[in-house]
């Protein structure tokens, strides 16, 4: 029997739309949070701006492109060089997410009157499913440190309670995505993180001492951007991560709903909605914001797309910023749960990377394929890196970098009729 799948504008009944959204909140959160735990920054007001900023994406993209905006990792070097600079500080660094936002913005403008003709240049499939793919690649370290599976300065050495926690929560995720049925089969995120963290209370793996101590009701922590050249050319460079980060996560999404996002509502839309998201949250003292692979993940695993229930996950965060209490037992679930719930949602997204390759039929026979796809999974997954004054190119980012390079160049050589493989009725029919 085929999944049931819920479309992007359908509106599931609310006792079913709650446990949806709250799967998409605990699948976010622990990321989320990260960020200004990082900048040493309150949470709360990062939980409140994440949903204010995805309400405002759904609102620009007119609910035709579903994603939940969380805290953005790719600032903090940038971010942290200047919270450390004597002289400018945390709010220097807002000045900059403005900018950045604004610079979005710009793009997204740009992309409107150009189109995106020149994605599908830069992009060709060879390049685009081996992007796609990178995306959930680079990010399985990450899921396997939080489950304890990788010894680091988190994890200096094998415990068996973690890794013990960490198999029982993947194992949840995946059979029960296998077996559960009817609403059961929507939600096995959401079972395998409550399973996780029952196992994790029962083996004496969680702290509730933060959220005895943290008040029932808190204030976003809000506070306003201070601007300065200096910091603004520190942070401005991470941009562009962001925006190959974008492309990348509406073309996983795209091929996950169905549905061409670049186009429809376009890519102009949705880099919109996510540069105005990250320059609001500048203003208020808050993180920038991009759209999140967990979620995207969530979607794939249960083909649950609609944006009512993305809103509503929106809401609980809002919602969320204001409950001390219930914040902190949320900060409480262990590393090891939502590294193996995370586990599966990267291999999904890698999994829609390789899916892409094969639904347009990439031809391996032409050595341009082969060279595309070999020098873009190489160059992500490497290690390799191109540092941009205070910003380190690397991972998905420079991988997605060096596809545009060698998709453009691969045009290039077609249009000069140089390639050994050249063919003419293709250029013919198009």
């Amino acid at each position: 029997m085929a999944k049931h799948i819920i479309q992007v504008e359908e509106k599931p009944p609310i006792l079913k739309a709650i446990p949806l959204s709250v799967q998409h909140l605990f699948a976010m959160f622990s990321a989320s949070v990260l960020v200004p735990i990082l900048f040493g920054i309150s949470p709360s007001v990062v939980l409140f701006m994440n949903g204010i900023g995805t309400l405002i994406y759904i609102l620009v993209t007119g609910g035709k492109a579903p994603a939940f905006l969380g805290s953005s990792f790719a600032f903090l070097a940038p971010a942290g060089i200047i919270i450390a600079t004597k002289g400018l500080g945390y709010p220097y660094a807002l000045g900059g997410f403005v900018v950045s936002g604004a610079v979005f913005c710009i793009v997204a403008v740009i992309i409107r009157f150009c189109g995106t003709k020149w994605i599908d240049v830069i992009l060709p499939p060879a390049a685009m499913g081996s992007v796609v793919a990178l995306i959930g690649l680079e990010l399985s370290g990450s899921a396997a440190n939080m489950g304890g599976l990788i010894l680091s300065d988190t994890y200096t050495q094998i415990d068996p309670k973690k890794i013990t926690v960490f198999l029982i929560t993947l194992g949840m995720a995946v059979f029960g995505s296998v077996l559960f049925r009817r609403f059961l089969a929507v939600i096995p995120i959401l079972i395998a993180i409550l399973t996780g963290y029952c196992v994790a209370w029962g083996m004496g793996m969680v702290d509730f001492s933060a959220a005895a101590a943290a008040p029932v009701f808190a204030v976003p922590n809000f506070q306003p951007a201070r601007f300065d050249w200096n910091a603004i050319s520190i942070i401005l460079p991470a941009t562009l991560v962001v925006v190959s980060e974008h492309i990348g996560h509406q073309i996983v999404t795209g091929k996950i709903v169905g549905r061409d996002l670049l186009r429809t509502p376009g890519l102009h839309r949705t880099m919109l909605g996510d540069g105005l998201s990250t320059m609001i949250s500048g203003l208020c003292g808050s993180v920038p914001t991009t759209t999140y692979g967990e979620n995207i993940g969530v979607m794939a695993m249960t083909g649950v797309y609609s944006v009512w229930v993305i809103g509503g996950a929106a809401v609980l965060s809002i919602a969320i910023s204001f409950l001390g209490k219930v914040s902190a037992v949320i900060q409480s679930i262990p590393g090891p749960v939502m590294g193996g719930v995370s586990f599966l949602l990267y291999g999904m997204i890698a999994s829609s990377g390789v899916r892409l390759l094969v639904d347009q039929k990439v031809d391996y026979s032409r050595s341009r394929n082969l060279a595309m796809t070999s020098v873009v999974l190489v160059t992500g997954l490497s290690g390799a890196f191109v540092q941009l004054g205070q910003v380190k190119l690397t991972g998905m980012s420079l991988g997605a970098v060096v596809a545009m390079l060698l998709g453009l160049i691969f045009w290039i050589i077609d249009k000069l009729h140089a390639a050994n493989d050249y063919d003419d009725s293709a250029e013919a029919a198009e």
